[in-house]
């Protein structure tokens, strides 16, 4: 399978996301526990990856697992980081309106090839530093709204803790990325055994974080496996089963491309998404949308086509028989 046509499906997965978990809203507000989504979502990206460990183990018998407890003890890392970011997100939208925020967020694409290369030790062309840029700039000139409106003033007069959890939050983003590439490529264990590992911590974790809501609830509406699938329609089961496939897709780029492939697939799905609400919602297009589009083009054919297609090397002039001097040896 082609990494290209994994991040094709990611962009259009990830895309359709946020449409999904909209119209699984009722009069605006969701009939379900939303936490419930993120777990059943955990639970079904473990049981894919028992599936075909199972399959692939019943198929070729030198499937290589590691188990030893100095490896094992890794995976739930990345976990914990997504549990500190989720905490962070919540703390910066005290400071900060939406709007902010989500342009803030596009921080996330420079620290990710920041980490990129100090971490993983992978360098980046001059010209593919300058795509990375031009993609967060795209990216946030799509999600800025006109100069006259209001949301557009907001973007300057959030207090320094907003900015600085927003920086913190970018950062964290960044890292559980890198991190999990790190923890995907540093043996040649199977993939759906590293995602075991991975999602039974994901499930461990997102039980906890329920258990945690109804302690702090104090249990009012009872404990949270009787209510699991209160409020779900058909909806409600494509987004679990849309964020499932995500996060699939995004391990499988991890073992074979890298982060960056993720970004690009992500932040191309942003736009797909703006695109898609003209259409379906009562979103409408602005100049700065088609903008942010153009600037993410150009910022896909920078990083990824050949620098011979980007500038123009002069071809070597060889040089004919008759240019030659004839020079005289003497001897």
């Amino acid at each position: 399978m082609q990494w290209y046509f994994v991040a094709a499906l990611l962009t259009v997965l990830t895309s359709s996301q946020g449409i999904l978990t909209t119209l699984s809203q009722s009069n605006g507000k969701y009939k379900y526990d939303y936490a419930t989504v993120p777990f059943l979502a955990e639970v079904f990206k473990l049981a894919v990856s028992c599936v075909f460990l199972w399959r692939e183990c019943r198929t070729s018998p030198s499937v290589r697992m590691t188990t030893d407890w100095k490896s094992v003890r890794l995976y739930p890392i990345p976990s914990i980081i997504y549990l500190v970011h989720n905490n962070v997100q919540f703390a910066t939208l005290v400071y900060v309106d939406t709007s902010t925020y989500q342009i803030m967020g596009n921080l996330k694409i420079v620290t990710t090839g920041i980490l990129f290369r100090l971490f993983l030790r992978r360098k980046l062309s001059n010209l593919q530093w300058m795509a990375i840029v031009l993609l967060a700039v795209g990216t946030t000139t799509s999600q800025v709204k006109g100069c006259g409106e209001a949301s557009c003033d907001s973007l300057f007069s959030a207090p320094i803790q907003g900015y600085a959890l927003g920086i913190l939050s970018a950062c964290m983003s960044a890292l559980a990325g890198v991190y999990t590439e790190f923890l995907m490529k540093k043996n040649n264990d199977s993939l759906y055994w590293q995602n075991v590992q991975l999602y039974t911590f994901g499930v461990i974790f997102n039980m906890a974080r329920l258990v945690f809501d109804d302690f702090r609830g104090g249990f009012e509406n009872g404990p949270w496996w009787q209510r699991i699938f209160y409020g779900y329609s058909v909806t409600t089961w494509l987004v679990v089963l849309n964020l499932g496939s995500t996060g699939l897709l995004v391990s499988w780029l991890m073992k074979y491309a890298d982060n960056i492939v993720k970004v690009y697939s992500t932040s191309m799905a942003m736009l797909l998404t703006m695109v898609l609400s003209v259409y379906l919602f009562t979103f409408k297009p602005t100049l700065q949308l088609f903008l942010g589009i153009i600037i993410c083009m150009m910022s896909l054919h920078m990083y990824f086509a050949s620098p011979n297609t980007l500038v123009d090397i002069p071809l070597p002039v060889k040089a004919t028989p008759e240019s030659l001097k004839e020079v005289a040896v003497v001897e």
